[in-house]
């Protein structure tokens, strides 16, 4: 491969939370350090271990050597590169720079959506299994989080419930739903027939659709994204999309993420709402990294690591599938985390998912228990190391933990 995906970067007092945080209570869920011989192998946080590309380290590089950091106007370099990679990406037609907007974090995106979109009170649809940080953002503006459980099909493949999800909309007079393209933590990349099914449960019940994206770049051989707002013109114009270079280019410690809002109307009031907080103010270092990842250098880098991406998935979930029968997982699609289901290994062994979770990281395997991602008996875990971590992740969990 023409760039590094095998290197082990030490990460230790550089700012990392998946490395810096480990025995430390300050979210309050970090995992336990390990016992003395065992060095610590991140597989929490949804950040990867790899460099990023070249091309954004020189983007950046070359701005700072320009020693003035004052108040600035955004590129139209910028609007152009989103423009480029959406189009070229995703086979995205008729963007323009009017419906971009910059937005400090998808987060800060998806709430100001829901304020705008929602009162105080009103109900939310989320499927589940889903991303921890969408039930506060829901329950955090005053709203209540409705669930419309993902169930896997005859092949192990979550799929959507669209019945269910009629019905919740409906009983709980819901006009908002948050959608995830693809799904974190199933790893689900959605089939057009998918999309267009779920796009039509929300027309018929007048539902607007705030569409995370972020992991839209992480999409294996064989699969495709299709972006929410392509699949109809109504879904072209009653959904807000938030996209972000972050889990692409392992960019999220410098908070650049955007949204795509083609209905001037709604696009108008979200704008509104974030410009009276002050909270949406775009760095400027943030702005030449995506200009760095989003032009045919990072493109190609691309390429490379999601190679390194499938390979890694494939392999540690084909490992466990042989080596513990009793652990239910599904190969992703798309992004780079396993979730795990230990409901049947832990009635048969009579361990709780506690016990499975703090044996892992006192043998340093750094996984994340998945109850705050609606997973009641499952883990989160992510294998964006160099190939030789994953496989002595694997190591340590046949010899260490998996025992029984």
């Amino acid at each position: 491969m023409k760039y590094d995906f095998t290197s082990i970067i030490d990460r230790v007092g550089r700012d990392a939370s998946a490395i810096d945080s480990v025995g430390t209570k300050g979210w309050g869920a970090e995992p336990e350090a390990p016992k003395e011989g065992f060095d610590f192998i991140p597989m929490w946080v949804a950040d990867m271990n790899f460099a990023t590309s070249p091309s954004v380290t020189k983007a950046i590089i070359e701005r700072a050597q320009h020693p003035l950091f004052g108040y600035y106007t955004t590129r139209k370099e910028y609007y152009d590169s989103i423009i480029r990679w959406q189009t070229t990406r995703h086979n995205v037609t008729g963007l323009t720079a009017e419906a971009i907007g910059y937005e400090n974090g998808v987060h800060g995106g998806v709430t100001s959506a829901i304020q705008i979109m929602t009162e105080p009170g009103d109900s939310v649809l989320v499927h589940t299994p889903l991303y921890i940080g969408f039930r506060a953002d829901v329950d955090m503006q005053g709203r209540k989080s409705v669930f419309s459980p993902l169930t896997k099909d005859e092949n192990g493949i979550y799929r959507m419930d669209f019945d269910d999800m009629d019905r919740k909309i409906r009983e709980n007079h819901i006009h908002t739903a948050i959608f995830c393209s693809p799904h974190n933590p199933t790893g689900r990349v959605w089939e057009k027939w998918e999309l267009e099914k779920a796009m039509q449960v929300y027309q018929d019940n007048q539902c607007y659709v705030i569409s995370d994206e972020i992991w839209s770049d992480i999409v294996f051989a064989g699969h495709e994204h299709i972006p929410t707002q392509m699949v109809s013109e109504w879904a072209r114009e009653h959904t807000a999309a938030y996209y972000a270079p972050s889990k692409t280019f392992n960019l999220a410690g410098l908070v650049g993420s955007y949204h795509i809002i083609y209905n001037q109307y709604l696009r108008d009031r979200i704008v509104a709402h974030s410009m009276r907080t002050h909270y949406n103010s775009q760095n400027v270092l943030s702005m030449h990294a995506l200009i760095g990842a989003y032009n045919e250098t990072g493109e190609e880098w691309v390429e490379e690591l999601l190679q390194v991406l499938r390979d890694n998935t494939s392999y540690a979930a084909d490992f466990i599938t042989e080596n513990f029968p009793d652990i239910a997982v599904t190969k992703p699609q798309g992004t780079y985390m396993l979730f795990l289901d230990l409901t049947a290994y832990c009635g048969k062994h009579h361990k709780t998912l506690d016990e499975m979770i703090k044996t892992g990281w006192s043998y340093g395997v750094g996984w994340q228990d998945g109850r705050g991602f609606g997973g009641p008996c499952h883990i989160r875990m992510n294998v964006a190391l160099p190939r030789v971590r994953v496989e002595e992740a694997m190591r340590r969990l046949k010899e260490y933990v998996f025992t029984d």
